[in-house]
């Protein structure tokens, strides 16, 4: 029986990367993937990618437009969801870009960077936005004070692997165990965050070689 991934198209994700990243590491499998408009598809389906780019508010009124976004939140109630980007945004209660609502999925607010000021360990200023690779770190575990496990959605990706980002904003959840990692960029900021049967990252997956392509493949056998 033939399993569908569902990408959400609303008219505002990287769709033609993550369609390819996810073919790729479906392929041989009886996973047929499927960029989608049609809310009957993204609710049939039996795990779901929500992606974004561009502006917040904008992203949340094209999910509202094109009738997407009650099949959105059905999949975030039922099924494997994963985020990306602002898709990760926008499952937080709140952005203070252009103060913009998201769908609460995931208690806490997305922040913009404030780094007037601060400098690097090389010197330089801090660029806003972030833009290229940096190191994801997987929260919970074994020791260190950990009271939550590590997300299995790490499985086979190393701690510190590195990954592609471009945002001006950055998610702070408001309860710890909802962050999956954390990057450093000026601050200490989750780049990773997970509750239930949602997964969500920051960083592009598609962009990121071999460690992005593991998120994919873990997210088609993620079973919360």
């Amino acid at each position: 029986m033939t399993r569908i991934v569902a990408i959400v198209d609303y008219g505002m994700g990287n769709l033609r990367s993550v369609s390819q990243a996810v073919q790729h590491v479906a392929a041989g499998t009886d996973v047929q993937v499927r960029v989608t408009s049609d809310p009957a598809v993204v609710q049939a389906a039996e795990r779901v990618v929500l992606p974004g780019q561009g502006a917040m508010r904008d992203c949340m009124k094209e999910l509202q437009v094109t009738g997407l976004r009650e099949a959105v939140l059905h999949a975030a109630a039922t099924k494997p969801l994963m985020g990306v980007c602002v898709g990760m945004q926008m499952l937080l209660d709140h952005s203070e870009e252009q103060d913009t609502p998201g769908l609460g999925l995931i208690p806490g607010r997305v922040r913009r960077f404030r780094l007037e000021g601060l400098r690097q360990s090389d010197g330089s200023r801090y660029k806003v936005p972030q833009m290229g690779w940096n190191q994801a770190w997987p929260t919970g575990g074994q020791g260190a004070g950990a009271t939550w496990p590590r997300h299995p959605m790490w499985a086979g990706v190393p701690d510190g692997a590195w990954f592609y980002f471009v945002h001006s904003y950055w998610a702070d959840p408001q309860a710890a165990e909802h962050t999956a990692a954390h990057t450093d960029y000026g601050v200490r900021l989750s780049c990773a965050v997970a509750r239930d049967n949602i997964f969500a990252t920051q960083f592009h997956p598609e962009k990121s070689a071999d460690q992005g392509l593991q998120l994919y493949r873990n997210f088609l056998h993620w079973n919360p």
